[in-house]
């Protein structure tokens, strides 16, 4: 069944789970055919691979040795970008980031129903993070062991990483916004880029494994999935029961 009509700017994708419509000012979100399934498969394989790096003998110190390499051949140039990202990544400035587009479309756009599942998917990679690093509680690498530590972080929150997380969870909003427009490939090819990035840096920094970074991938997409399956099941018939004006979008050119 197809999503609820909207302007062009938002056009509908074809969802087979979607059940309702809540009116032509309604987001429909990108969906997984099976996004149950899905969801679950991919939080299946981030507690898989969690649980194999933590009882794998050797598994840890072999990962440990990528991030004393990157440490050791530290530059100015990339030093300077990679504790930048450590910071625009992090939650206090990303909440503001995610606050700030989310505020411009409620308020600008008058669309509070797209600046409300944006917020939700943009943060989304944060609450999956934080979940999994409790269930793993996997520890950081020693800043003891690094040739030149960066950020020194200590503690058992290492798996997944929360700010390739975040940049994850980002990119799929972004790309949300954008889809449906000319911008739309352009945004998905940055997105993706970004959380390349961001995912270089936390190893270049020294505070998390490769597979802490790859588990963010894996951890951030399956919150997603299941927030976009969620959202166009019961969003719908929340938004029917409140009032129109305020959260249908302004139309404008």
């Amino acid at each position: 069944m197809t999503g609820p009509a909207t302007d062009d700017r938002t056009a509908p994708s074809r969802l087979p789970d979607n059940r309702a419509a809540a009116g032509p000012g309604f987001w429909t979100l990108p969906q997984a055919r099976h996004w149950l399934v899905v969801g679950a498969l991919l939080c299946a394989a981030v507690i898989a691979l969690g649980l194999a790096v933590q009882l794998v003998p050797g598994d840890t110190s072999a990962e440990l040795g990528v991030d004393q390499g990157l440490s050791r051949h530290h530059g100015a140039a990339l030093t300077a970008v990679a504790m930048g990202i450590n910071v625009l990544f992090g939650p206090l400035v990303g909440l503001m980031l995610v606050g700030v587009v989310s505020v411009y479309l409620w308020l600008v756009r008058r669309d509070l129903v797209k600046a409300v599942a944006f917020g939700l998917v943009a943060c989304s990679g944060w609450v999956a993070s934080e979940a999994f690093k409790l269930l793993i509680a996997r520890q950081r690498p020693d800043p003891k062991l690094l040739f030149d530590p960066l950020a020194p972080e200590t503690g058992s929150n290492s798996f997944p990483s929360g700010h390739v997380s975040f940049a994850v969870a980002l990119a799929f909003a972004l790309y949300f916004l954008a889809r449906g427009t000319r911008w739309s490939k352009a945004a998905a090819v940055a997105g993706a880029a970004m959380a390349l990035v961001v995912a270089w840096s936390r190893l270049y920094v020294g505070v998390h494994y490769p597979t802490d970074v790859a588990a963010s991938f894996l951890a951030a997409s399956a919150a997603v999935v299941l927030l976009t399956g969620l959202w166009n099941r019961f969003a719908p018939r929340i938004v029917e029961r409140l009032p129109a004006a305020p959260f249908l979008p302004s139309h404008r050119p």
